[in-house]
């Protein structure tokens, strides 16, 4: 399924170009055309098939989904796709309009911003809008901003301003600590004193004008980027933390150095004058601490990456003239011939040429057990190497390995927007100027209706509504936990496209499993070696494996196998011959051997096996079995049982999925009979059989017409239109790039048991969501009115704003604590 175009849609009142690509002729042209005309928010649109490009008028204040649009017609819409690194954000209104800012530049048609992983995704028309374009713009709205390019050199880039910025705010915080310490000892401890209910008669406090010397620095070092970020968002007209926080400290300090350096102004009012210059100290060194805490926090989200990013070795061991040379990654190329040693990470992706070992995939597929490799198989980059040493050939090297791809997914997954998430953007957009006004109404409620002296309680109340609000928890609540989730996820062998797919996935109804290579390997093996009195299992699995050695057929091949498996001796054949639709024939050791049906045999007067022998074969054949009969020199000598054989753990799964109250279903294209007794053994009670290619997607539909939520798994590339129609597509890592590409949920191992493992992580990941939304929206919803004074009536108590403070820090470590627990969590698979 099509994850959606845009978050932040193109800016109002501008006409955008968007190229078009699927056009056959003038009809598609104007069917686009009256599409587009038709989508609300659009003045006109005019379609040139010639130029394969539609140009669209757009209404002032509109901001529709104009490539969406084009592609639910079943038409492409050509764009590049940007990321940028993003710093200076604070809270949830700095994504608006950091949003806003990327949306408004001609060329951009979506924009989503990750506040957690202070990236931006931008969808631009390829030519229209460049990398610095984008950046010049966000640094004229006060921002910081850089293209990411390479990940690991991006990641690195991260992390390193992540600790400029964490050693920043620790200076920060301790200057702020030194210069609160005496607000804290002389003006505020007799209050906690009085809260614990001791009563101090006699404790020192500190003159106004001490107080003023302590938070004039204070204010000025450790708080000066609160005002700097209010500065730049005021003459950009916007508003967000910085605003309120400014806004409250300022408010408190300007009114305390007033009474402190003209007291007269106030006492010729009739007004006697306080200070708060601990209240003003206080916020901002609390917040400074939460601040420093969200950044660590929030570098953790991203852990999982690193970890990624990590098991990818420096150098590589390549043979070159002869000789083995060690070179870095970089430059191994396809085809190098690579020597890894025991203890050594695989560098690249490739297959074994020579040497046999034990490979540790636990880090790419969650697998614990340790995989035998040898010649033809497939290795995979930064795997550890636990024994043996071996060479093998390049296949993916750079940006085409597995590791790459895996990096590549869980990054865009990261910074995807969950549709949860709509409402806490949309209140968000509101949240601050909301706020403010509040505020004011609290000053003025106050001050004209409040006991004496009002003008104190005014001051109070207003800078405690202003610094409780926290639009950063509401920012924080979603996209910490989808980088966790996601991260978790890629931990497991569980790859997640993007946030709504994590999002539907727990709300689905039905499972719908492809048999071939999802139930089942996907490859058919010896099950059963039944000989004929006289004869030995051994003996008449060798004699088979001769004649079929020279076979093509799937079933020839895995005799073959079986016979090599056990290590028996294969006697060379002669006169093979291929009897298409019956079997084969050929000479082994002097006897004539026939391996086929009954009619071939039949036509070569070999009588059919005794009364136990035909029972026994219509048991195999109830099993869903292929079974080829084998007559040497004329006799019947026994009978060999083939079948695609059951993925070690899919009756697990189909269990645990089936204990969640999911309904299963398997699609095949198998006849009835081998698809009901495939089902049976792994518990699966509804069967779609004799299904061809091209009708799988249809049944998917049927479903979805039924009223239920589908998700589809599957391996091959007839799968492809089945995954992409199910709500959800589940595609299992070993099967094609086209699957995979087509899938929304990539499984790395070829386990069933990871599709009931990312059902669960997609639960306990939106159960942390709506405990992070529910959590910031109550805590806004409740602690505003508190601070306004709400409890006054009623307590006589109101908020001190050093309280709000502390409280809005709390509120963000909550969130993001929250969210970090999904790292360990325990997800409930029956």
């Amino acid at each position: 399924m099509s994850p959606p175009v845009s978050t932040t849609r193109p800016a109002a009142g501008r006409s955008v170009r968007l190229p078009i690509q699927g056009m056959d002729c003038a009809s598609c042209a104007a069917k686009i055309e009256r599409a587009l005309s038709a989508v609300p928010g659009v003045d006109r649109a005019t379609v040139n098939f010639a130029a394969e490009e539609a140009t669209i008028a757009l209404a002032p204040g509109a901001a529709p989904d104009l490539a969406g649009a084009v592609r639910d017609l079943g038409y492409r819409v050509r764009e590049r796709e940007l990321e940028l690194a993003i710093e200076g954000m604070h809270c949830a209104s700095c994504v608006q309009k950091v949003e806003r800012e990327l949306a408004a530049q001609p060329g951009v048609l979506a924009a989503s911003v990750n506040l957690a992983a202070e990236t931006a995704r931008v969808r631009a028309v390829p030519g229209a809008v460049e990398p610095a374009d984008l950046v010049r713009a966000l640094e004229r709205a006060g921002y910081g901003a850089r293209e990411i390019g390479d990940a690991g050199l991006a990641e690195a880039e991260r992390e390193a301003s992540r600790s400029e910025e964490l050693a920043s705010l620790r200076r920060r915080w301790l200057v702020a600590f030194a210069l609160w310490l005496p607000f804290g000892i002389f003006e505020m401890a007799p209050h906690l004193f009085m809260l614990a209910g001791v009563h101090v008669h006699g404790w020192p406090v500190l003159p106004p004008w001490l107080q003023l010397v302590l938070a004039t620095p204070l204010l000025v070092y450790s708080g000066r980027h609160f005002f700097v970020g209010a500065w730049k968002g005021l003459k950009h007209r916007s508003a967000d933390m910085n605003t309120l926080v400014a806004t409250g400290t300022g408010a408190a300090y300007a009114y305390s150095a007033v009474a402190t350096m003209a007291p007269g102004v106030f006492r010729s009012a009739g007004i006697e004058p306080h200070v708060y210059f601990e209240a003003a100290a206080t916020i901002v060194t609390l917040i400074l601490l939460g601040t420093w805490l969200e950044v660590r926090a929030k570098g953790r989200t991203g852990e999982a990456i690193r970890q990624l990013l990590g098991l990818q070795p420096d150098a590589a061991r390549v043979r070159r003239g002869g000789a083995e040379v060690e070179v870095p990654v970089a430059d191994v190329r396809v085809g190098d011939i690579l020597v890894v040693r025991p203890g050594e990470r695989v560098p690249v992706d490739g297959e074994v040429i020579e040497g046999r070992s034990a490979i540790d995939e636990s880090m790419l597929t969650g697998e614990s057990m340790p995989v035998g490799k040898g010649p033809g198989d497939e290795v995979i980059g930064a795997t550890m190497n636990r024994s043996g040493s071996f060479a093998f050939r390049a296949t993916r090297v750079g940006a085409d390995t597995a590791l790459a791809m895996i990096v590549r997914l869980v990054r865009e997954a990261q910074g995807s927007k969950a549709p949860v998430q709509r409402l806490a953007d949309l209140v968000a957009a509101y949240f601050v100027p909301i706020v403010i006004a509040v505020a004011i109404a609290t000053f003025a409620l106050w001050f004209v209706l409040g006991p004496h002296p009002s003008l104190t309680y005014a001051i109070v109340t207003s800078v405690a509504v202003l610094i409780i609000a926290c639009p950063c928890a509401l920012g924080l609540a979603t996209p910490t936990a989808i980088m966790v989730g996601t991260g978790r996820g890629a931990a497991m062998g569980i790859l997640i496209k993007d946030a709504e797919s994590l999002e539907i996935a727990q709300s689905v109804d039905v499972i719908v499993l492809d048999k071939t290579g999802t139930v089942t390997r996907g490859e058919p093996s010896v099950t059963d070696v039944v000989p004929a009195p006289g004869f030995a299992a051994d003996e008449l699995l060798a004699i088979a494996a001769s004649a079929e050695r020279g076979s093509e057929h799937p079933i020839g091949e895995a005799i073959v196998r079986e016979a090599e498996s056990r290590g028996l001796t294969i006697p060379p054949a002669s006169g093979f011959a291929a009897l298409a639709g019956r079997g084969i024939e050929a000479e082994v050791d002097g006897r004539s051997v026939l391996i086929g049906t009954l009619e071939l045999l039949a036509s070569y007067g070999v009588a059919p096996v005794d009364e136990a022998g035909q029972e026994r074969i219509r048991q195999l054949a109830d099993e869903g079995k292929s079974v080829v009969r084998v007559a040497v020199a004329g006799l019947p000598v026994g009978i060999l049982a083939v079948a695609d054989t059951v993925q070690a753990g899919s009756a697990e799964a189909v269990r645990a999925l089936r204990d969640r109250g999911l309904e299963v279903v398997m699609l095949t294209g198998d006849d009835r009979r081998t698809a009901a007794a495939i089902a049976k053994r792994v518990g699966i009670d509804s069967v779609l059989a004799e299904v061809q290619p091209e009708e799988k997607a249809a049944r998917i539909r049927e479903l979805q017409d039924a009223g239920k939520r589908v998700a589809m798994v599957g391996d091959g590339i007839n799968d492809a239109p089945a995954l992409a129609q199910a709500d959800v597509g589940i595609a299992i890592g070993t099967g094609t790039d086209v699957a995979i590409e087509a899938g929304d949920i990539t499984l790395i191992r070829p386990d069933l048991r990871g599709v009931a493992q990312a059902i669960a992580l997609s639960a306990r990941t939106m159960r942390t969501i709506k405990q992070n939304l529910f959590f910031a929206f109550v805590y806004n919803v409740v602690g505003i009115p508190i601070a306004a004074g709400l409890l006054w009536p009623w307590t006589g108590v109101l908020m001190a704003p050093w309280v709000g403070a502390l409280a809005m820090v709390l509120s963000d470590v909550t969130v993001m604590g929250n969210s970090l627990k999904l790292r360990t969590a325990r997800l409930e698979t029956p």
